[in-house]
Order: structure tokens, then sequence, then C-alpha cells
């Protein structure tokens, strides 16, 4: 995928769903990995043309995991002009070590989320970028449904009443493969997730049951995605309203 395609899709997502307004200050969230890459060079990209005018933070969470280096990251946002703040934690070795979680994700994301919001909040941020992408959305639906039992889904854009913060999903049209083939045409580093869980998710299992479903039924994401984009699920039929 080249640029221009990957900005086509994320200002058509940000259009449609209102994502940035002027004098927006965005914390991107920063796993090192390759949603979260293209994500940041997105977001850069779109400022120097959008007609409504934000400044970029970059921001990634550490687990204080061994195996873990952000030199690359760091390097691209020099070279991309964007701040760049790490955020040191023991996450991993509460979770692991201390609690030793059977099913770490969830008490992951939560503690990940909880410090990227604090550091974005000492920023002087007023939202946050995630690299969610589209099979992400599609994802996390059937997560939904087959772990819990409901029909849900994170929206394009929600707010975080506690902090005052919104978050905004600007790759939420844009498929995983296309993310892949852009990092890898641009030669850009990413970071190996150094998680003691990584592969062995629910997640994961629900990525695999889909590419067997979509062996069966042809264009199974695009159905599941559109039904989502049409369905009474917070913050998604209503579009440029923001879920609060």
């Amino acid at each position: 995928m080249k640029l221009q395609k990957l900005l086509s899709y994320v200002r058509r997502a940000v259009d449609d769903y209102s994502m940035i307004e002027e004098g927006d200050k965005i914390a991107v969230g920063i796993s090192g990995g390759k949603d979260s890459i293209c994500l940041l060079v997105a977001l850069k990209h779109l400022q120097r043309f959008y007609p409504k005018r934000f400044e970029l933070e970059a921001i990634t969470v550490s687990l204080g995991l061994p195996g873990a280096s952000y030199d690359g990251i760091q390097a691209l946002c020099n070279e991309l002009g964007v701040h760049y703040t790490v955020v040191e934690t023991d996450i991993g070795k509460i979770i692991f070590d201390e609690r030793k979680e059977k099913n770490p994700c969830s008490l992951c994301a939560k503690m990940r989320k909880g410090a990227l919001n604090d550091m974005a909040e000492q920023l002087g941020c007023n939202k946050i970028a995630l690299g969610h992408n589209k099979d992400d959305v599609v994802e996390t639906f059937f997560m939904s449904l087959l772990y819990e039992g409901r029909l849900n889904c994170f929206a394009p854009v929600s707010f975080l009443d506690r902090k005052k913060l919104y978050s905004i999903r600007p790759l939420m049209y844009v498929p995983e493969w296309e993310c892949r083939s852009f990092v890898n045409k641009s030669d850009i580093h990413i970071v190996k997730n150094p998680c003691l869980a990584d592969g062995n998710t629910k997640r994961q299992e629900t990525k695999e049951l889909l590419a067997e479903l979509s062996l069966r039924y042809d264009n199974l994401q695009e159905k599941v995605f559109g039904a989502i984009k049409r369905s009474s699920l917070k913050g998604w039929n209503h579009e440029g309203e923001p879920d609060v």
C-alpha cells in the first residue's frame, strides 16, 4: 500500500466521524507495531494538508519486559518531527510475576490505557489516537459475541469522562494486510512484541476462526463491518456524533 492510499482511508474515517477539530492536540498511542506506526505516519502527513490544524504527540507505554527497544521509534519520530515520550511501567512484572494472570490481556489493556491516558493528560492532549484497524473492528465484535454473549464493539470516537479525553480510531477503514504492506514497503522498523502472551490470546483465536470462515463465506469481513456500521451500536450509526 502506498502512502496516498493510506491517507485516503484515514481522511475518510476522520471526516466520516468528525475525529479531528481545529486546535486539537492528539496523543498517538505507539506500541511499536505496524498499526501504530501506520497511524503515526498517516496523521503526520495528514497534518500537512488537513484544513483543521492540530498538534501531535507520540506516546509509548513500556511494559517493563526485557527485549523491547524503542530506539527505532525515537528515530522515526525525530524524522517526522513529532515529540516522543516513553512511559516506563512495571505492568509486565505485575501481571506475569506477581499476579500470574492466566488471561492477562484484559488487565494489561486496562493498565496500559490508564498509563497512556495519564501521560496524554500531562502533555495537554485532548484526544488519543489508537491504532485499531478494520480487522480489529470485526474481531472485537466477534470476541464480544463469542466470549461475552453480547453484541458490542468499540466506537470510532469515544469520550473518557474521567479524563475529559476523546479516543479516536483513524485506521478503522484500513485492512490489516494493507498496514503490513505499507510498513514493509516503507522499510520502517517495527518493535517485536515482547509480551509473554503474544500469539496465544483470545484475539488470535478469533483471528484464526475468521480466517477459516472467510474461506467459506465470500467478503465476510466487508459484510460484518458493514453490518456494524449500520447497526445501533453506540457511536457507529450516527456518523459525526461522538460516543459520549
